[in-house]
């Protein structure tokens, strides 16, 4: 599957974005969508993730309760919705996506996940 990350952009803190991430090539259906995010001169770190069967989701403790990761099926796109961003969200965002089959498992381990877009500019700053 292929993936294309958009909706980033500058925001001042306690601002809202929604960032997107597009599938082409074939359905999210028995995959799980992550989240991963890169602040400037660090690792990458997990965000959030949906397993698209069943919409269940998991969240990293620093965007629980100010992230929502949802997925639209019409339009076979992930969303991040980010609201009460902080200085310490900006990064560069990728999505990714890992095969899981009929598995529950949502794994937080980017090395599971095969298919990464090209990832979107998060900044927040006054």
């Amino acid at each position: 599957v292929q993936l294309q990350a958009s909706g980033g952009g500058s925001v001042q803190p306690g601002g809202s974005l929604r960032l997107s991430c597009a599938a082409s090539g074939r359905t999210f259906s028995g995959y799980v969508v992550g989240w991963f995010s890169q602040p400037p001169g660090k690792e990458r770190e997990f965000a959030a993730a949906i397993r698209w069967s069943g919409g269940y989701t998991t969240y990293a403790g620093n965007v629980q309760g100010r992230s929502t990761i949802s997925g639209d099926s019409a339009k076979n796109t992930v969303y991040l919705l980010m609201h009460s961003l902080k200085p310490e969200d900006t990064g560069v965002y990728y999505c990714a996506a890992y095969y899981s089959g009929f598995s529950s498992n949502i794994p937080s381990d980017e090395r599971l996940y095969k298919s990464w877009g090209q990832g979107t500019q998060v900044t927040v700053s006054s």
